[in-house]
């Protein structure tokens, strides 16, 4: 094993902890003491016994998309990866590939989840980074869709399911090939209590942009069954500032935040996203006046806790420093109204 050290909770980002603090543990973990060194060298493919269970489960259980993923169990205090038949309680998502600085994608994933939650309190799929023995980090998420009390699994359905989007419909980009309004339609549609969600998305909405994430498509968006039978957005999750790793769009889906091809005055005039943008689209998805203004301007504002979180962050120097600075530019925007209307 490589000798590594932490000075950070890798759940929390509390500072003095060489482990997941209790904190930590009570949100992931149950308060259950657990270790935050996966029982494998690297997941990079190797003659070792372990890693070849390792690529084998991620061959059988690897989920489509950029970034494969693979099934882990709580057992004896370690996590370990599930056999034939066993339900994972949580997701593991190693280094991927083929992006640029592509080692700080679970730091980045882990921060800005963080940040969703710490600062924010956006409802996030509870997470903490994970660190193979050699000291290769790792993202770890507990499934939200299953039962703490029953152990039963929950229904949960993405966006691009209810939006009738698959890749015969629409080919590889089906995913992308709606738009923000067109969600919060769907969530009319099956949520009895839309109006909550309808908020919750529209904050979600406003975070991916102010935090670069440009992957924000219909299948990062899903509604969760309660226990009750009825169903509910479920907690926010893959969200990473994408502009540190690709050069995306500021928004993922095509057809931008709103139906029918309609932009705003202030987009036509600077053909970018701004305060004026979100101002509409949360009047037009059906959010009272009073509160589209009380969210963006929670949202616009300069947050202090975000500096010293991202400082307390895994990323390496660098990317942190580029972090801030994705940051502080889309803040820019959400801040000024290029159509002249009063924002506070």
């Amino acid at each position: 094993m490589t000798e590594f050290s932490i000075n950070n909770c890798p759940g929390t980002l509390a500072e003095g902890f060489n482990t997941y603090s209790p904190l930590c543990l009570k949100q992931l973990f149950s308060g259950k003491k657990t270790s935050h060194i996966l029982p494998y060298e690297s997941h990079q493919p190797s003659k070792d016994k372990e890693l070849a269970e390792l690529m084998e489960n991620r061959r059988r259980i690897s989920i489509s998309g950029v970034q494969e993923k693979l099934s882990l169990v709580w057992e004896k205090g370690q996590l370990r990866l599930t056999h034939e038949g066993e339900q994972g309680r949580y997701i593991l998502k190693p280094i991927p590939r083929d992006l640029e600085h592509v080692d700080q994608v679970p730091a980045n994933e882990h921060l800005t989840m963080q940040i969703a939650k710490q600062l924010f309190r956006l409802n996030v799929a509870e997470n903490a980074l994970i660190f193979f023995e050699n000291g290769e980090p790792a993202y770890i998420t507990k499934r939200f869709d299953i039962d703490s009390q029953t152990s039963k699994k929950l229904g949960k359905e993405d966006f691009s399911t209810l939006a009738q989007k698959t890749k015969e419909t629409d080919g590889n980009e089906f995913k992308y090939n709606y738009s923000y309004e067109g969600i919060a339609l769907l969530i009319k549609q099956y949520v009895a209590a839309y109006p909550v969600a309808l908020e919750e998305f529209f904050k979600l909405v406003v975070f991916n942009f102010l935090f670069s994430n440009g992957d924000a498509h219909l299948k990062n968006f899903s509604l969760l069954e309660t226990p009750q039978g009825d169903y509910q957005l479920s907690p926010a999750y893959d969200l990473v500032n994408t502009r540190l790793h690709v050069k995306d769009a500021e928004l993922a889906l095509k057809d931008g935040l709103f139906a029918n091809d309609y932009y705003t005055k202030s987009y036509e005039a600077i053909g970018l996203y701004a305060y004026d943008d979100f101002y509409e689209f949360g009047l037009k998805i059906g959010i009272l006046e009073k509160r589209v203004k009380r969210i963006l301007r929670d949202f616009s504002k300069p947050v202090e806790e975000i500096e010293p979180l991202i400082d307390r962050s895994f990323l390496k120097k660098e990317i942190k420093s580029r972090y801030k600075d994705c940051y502080l530019e889309r803040l820019k925007f959400l801040q000024n109204s290029y159509s002249g209307r009063e924002n506070y």
